[in-house]
C-alpha cells in the first residue's frame, strides 16, 4: 500500500517542486488543472528556481561553451533541472536558453561524419566519426537537449533536428555510444538513457519507436546486470542520486521505463526489488551518493547553483522519495 502518511508529509514540503512530483506522479493530477498550474507557478517563483535562473541572461546569450555545458551550472544542465521539477511549460522567457541549445548542439560538426579504423584516427577528423560501421557520438547531449525542450514545451521545430540525428546515430543494438576503440560494439547505458527519455518525451510515432529500441539495451541487462556473468554493472548504478545530470542508477534506469511505457515488463522486477529494498525506517529513501560538490553563486567546476538535499545513508532525501514512490505506482506496487 501506498504510505499515506509519507504522502500527507510530502505534500506538506516547503519545496513546491516535491509536491508538484507527489501529486503529478504519485497521484496522477492533471498538470492542465487549475490546481497544479498554480503550484506550478509557485515553482517559478521559488528560490530554487530563482538560483537555477541567477544567470539567466549571461547564460542565454551566445558565447562560451563554458556558459552552455559547464558541470553543473550551464545552461544545458540548468533547462534539465526545470523540466525535472515541474517548471511551467511554454515560458517564452527561456527561449534564449532554448535557442542557445539548438545552435550548439545542431551546429554543422554533427552533420559532418567521416569514416575512421582506429581510435587515433577518430580524433583526427572533423565531424562525428564512424567506426565499423557505428558512430561515435556523446548522444547524451542531444538527447538531454531534446528532454527539456520536449517536457518544457519549448519546442518550434527545430527540436526535431535532434530526433533526425538521434535516429541517424542509433546503433544496431537499440542505443548510442562515444568510445573510440573500434572493438566497442555494445550500446553503453550513460549515451543511450537520456536519448531515450528525449525522444519519448517529443513522442513522434518513430521518436517512440528508437526509444522503445533504446528500452532493450536496459531490459536485456535487468537495469544493472551485464549480460555476460549476471554480475552488476558498476557499483554506482545501484546507489540512488539525485540529480543524476548525464549518469545513470537504478532509479533513473526505473524512471525511464515509466517514460518509455516498459515499467511493466518483468525484466525491471529486480530493480524495482533493489530499490525497494532501499527503503527508509521512515518510509523514504535516501541519496546514497550524488555527483555535484555543492551550490555555488559563481562558476565553480562540479558545483550546482542548488543544494539538493546532500548525501546520507540514513537521511531521507525529498525528490529521491517522490521519484521512488512514482516509479512503485506505476509499476503497480503500490495501491492508492
Amino acid at each position: 500500500m501506498l504510505d499515506a502518511a509519507l504522502v500527507k508529509e510530502l505534500l506538506r514540503s516547503q519545496e513546491p517542486s516535491v509536491r508538484w512530483k507527489v501529486r503529478v506522479h504519485v497521484l496522477g493530477e492533471d498538470r492542465d488543472s487549475r490546481r497544479i498550474r498554480a503550484l506550478e507557478e509557485e515553482i517559478r517563483r521559488s528560490p530554487r528556481v530563482r538560483a537555477l535562473l541567477s544567470r539567466r541572461d549571461r547564460l542565454g546569450a551566445p558565447g562560451t561553451a563554458r556558459s552552455v555545458y559547464y558541470k553543473w551550472q550551464g545552461l544545458h544542465w540548468v533547462l534539465a533541472s526545470l523540466a525535472d521539477i515541474g517548471y511551467p511549460r511554454g515560458d517564452a522567457s527561456l527561449r534564449p536558453i532554448r535557442d542557445r541549445l539548438i545552435e550548439f548542439w545542431l551546429t554543422s560538426h554533427y552533420y559532418r561524419e567521416f569514416t575512421a579504423n582506429t581510435e587515433a584516427a577518430t580524433y583526427r577528423g572533423h565531424g562525428v566519426p564512424l567506426v565499423r560501421g557505428r558512430y561515435r557520438r556523446c548522444a547524451s547531449q542531444q538527447g538531454n537537449a531534446l528532454y527539456s525542450i520536449a517536457t518544457l514545451g519549448l519546442g518550434d521545430g527545430r527540436e526535431e533536428g535532434f530526433v533526425e540525428r538521434l535516429l541517424h546515430w542509433q546503433w544496431p543494438d537499440g542505443g548510442w555510444n562515444c568510445d573510440r576503440k573500434p572493438e566497442a560494439h555494445v550500446s553503453s547505458f550513460t549515451e543511450t538513457w537520456l536519448p531515450m527519455v528525449g525522444l519519448a518525451a517529443f513522442g513522434s510515432a518513430p521518436a517512440r519507436e528508437a526509444a522503445r529500441r533504446a528500452s532493450e539495451v536496459f531490459l536485456s541487462r535487468r537495469l544493472f546486470r551485464r549480460i555476460s556473468n549476471g554480475r552488476i554493472i558498476h557499483p554506482d548504478v545501484v546507489r540512488l542520486h539525485y540529480p543524476l545530470y548525464w549518469h545513470y542508477d537504478i532509479l533513473g534506469g526505473l524512471k525511464a521505463m515509466v517514460r518509455v511505457g516498459s515499467i511493466g515488463d518483468p525484466r525491471c522486477a529486480e530493480a524495482l526489488d533493489l530499490l525497494e529494498s532501499k527503503r527508509l525506517s521512515d518510509g523514504g529513501w535516501p541519496t546514497e551518493a550524488r555527483y555535484y560538490k555543492g551550490s555555488r553563486k559563481t562558476f565553480a567546476s562540479g558545483s550546482d547553483w542548488v543544494d539538493w538535499g546532500g548525501t546520507s545513508a540514513r537521511r531521507r532525501n525529498a525528490w529521491v522519495t517522490a521519484d521512488a514512490l512514482a516509479v512503485l505506482q506505476a509499476a503497480g506496487r503500490t495501491a492508492l
